[in-house]
C-alpha cells in the first residue's frame, strides 16, 4: 500500500440560538446567542474534524456522530476530535498541520484563538505550531454577516508516522 501525506478540506455552519454562550475550537465563549446543534455547536471542531475524516478518507461527521444517535446529544466536540485524532493515529498518520478560519460578525474571537490553538494541539497530539485558527468577518455580508450563525472551515495535512518533517 502507498502512504502518501493526505489533505482534506471541512466545512461546517450553525444557526445562533437561544443561550449565554458559544463553543468554538473548544473553548466557551460567553455571547449573547447560543448555537443550535445537536452536540455543542463548535462548528471549528466539526469542520476539522470533517478534514480529518476526508483526509483519510472515512466518511464526515455525520457518519460518525450522527444526529439521530442520541449519545451525542450535547456531547463536547474536543471528544469528538479525539476520536478523529485516535482514527488517524490506527491509521498510522500524525497530524502535519491544520488550518481553519471562523467566521461570524460577533462575538470577537482574537482573545480566544491561543486557547483554541492549545485545545486542538492537546487532542491531536500535535504542537501548538502546528495548529492555525483565524477569525474573520463576511464584512456584513450574508447569514454570518447578519449574525444569523458562525461558519468555520479546516484544512489538514497529515503524514505517514515516521515521514513527517
Amino acid at each position: 500500500m502507498n502512504r502518501w501525506p493526505r489533505i482534506g478540506i471541512g466545512y461546517d455552519v450553525h444557526a445562533f440560538g437561544p443561550g449565554e454562550h458559544v463553543m468554538l475550537g473548544g473553548v466557551r465563549i460567553a455571547h449573547t446567542h447560543g448555537l443550535v446543534a445537536h452536540s455543542d455547536g463548535d462548528v471549528a471542531l466539526h469542520a476539522l474534524c470533517d478534514a480529518l475524516l476526508g483526509a483519510l478518507p472515512l466518511g464526515d461527521i455525520g457518519h460518525h456522530f450522527p444526529p439521530s444517535d442520541e449519545r451525542w446529544r450535547g456531547a463536547d466536540s474536543r471528544a469528538l476530535l479525539r476520536h478523529c485524532g485516535e482514527l488517524l493515529r490506527t491509521r498510522g498518520y500524525v497530524v502535519g498541520n491544520c488550518d481553519l478560519v471562523i467566521v461570524c460578525e460577533r462575538p470577537r474571537l482574537a482573545p480566544h484563538i491561543a486557547l483554541m490553538r492549545a485545545c486542538i494541539a492537546d487532542d491531536l497530539r500535535c504542537a501548538m505550531e502546528d495548529v492555525s485558527v483565524k477569525a474573520t468577518t463576511s464584512e456584513r455580508l450574508g447569514f454570518t454577516g447578519r449574525e444569523e450563525g458562525i461558519a468555520a472551515q479546516a484544512v489538514v495535512m497529515l503524514h505517514p508516522n515516521g515521514d513527517s518533517p
